[in-house]
C-alpha cells in the first residue's frame, strides 16, 4: 500500500467534510467508517471492504469482529497496517488509544501531536501520548 502522491490534500478534504458528522454504527464509526475512509482517501485501498455494511449496532460490530478473530479494535486494524511504535507515527497514520469499552480501543487519526477521532456528535481530538499502539498507512 502506497499513499497517492496528493494524500496530504485528500486527508484534508476528507477530514472536512466529516467532520461535524456524528457516530453511527456501520458507517461512521471509528475503524471500519473514519480510520478506514482516511485511509481509501490517502491510498485509494478500502481497508474495510470485507466488514462494510455488515453490522448496524454495537452488538452487531461485536459479533463482526469475533466472528473474523479478533479480540478488540486494535488487532483489527493491526491484521490490516503493519504495526509501529508510537514514537514513529506520522500524520495519516492511525493510532489506538486505550478505553474501558466493550471495544477495548478507540481508532484516530494521527494529525501531528494529536489524535483525530470520531464522537457522539463531531470530531474529537486526543493527544498523541494518549495512544499505546500505531498502524502506518502507506
Amino acid at each position: 500500500m502506497k499513499r497517492l502522491p496528493d494524500w496530504s490534500a485528500r486527508l484534508h478534504g476528507f477530514i472536512d467534510g466529516v467532520k461535524r458528522d456524528p457516530f453511527t454504527w456501520g458507517g461512521h464509526d471509528c475503524v471500519f467508517g473514519w480510520a478506514a475512509d482516511a485511509v481509501l482517501a490517502m491510498t485509494g485501498e478500502d481497508i474495510a471492504a470485507p466488514y462494510r455494511a455488515r453490522y448496524k449496532t454495537a452488538k452487531g460490530a461485536a459479533g463482526l469482529l469475533k466472528r473474523a478473530g479478533f479480540d478488540d479494535l486494535a488487532d483489527a486494524v493491526a491484521s490490516l497496517l503493519p504495526e509501529i511504535h508510537i514514537s514513529q507515527a506520522r500524520i495519516g497514520d492511525l493510532a489506538a488509544i486505550p478505553t474501558d469499552g466493550p471495544f477495548g480501543w478507540s481508532i484516530g487519526i494521527v494529525n501531528g501531536e494529536t489524535i483525530l477521532t470520531v464522537g457522539e456528535a463531531a470530531m474529537g481530538v486526543s493527544p498523541l501520548l494518549s495512544a499505546t499502539r500505531a498502524f502506518r498507512v502507506g
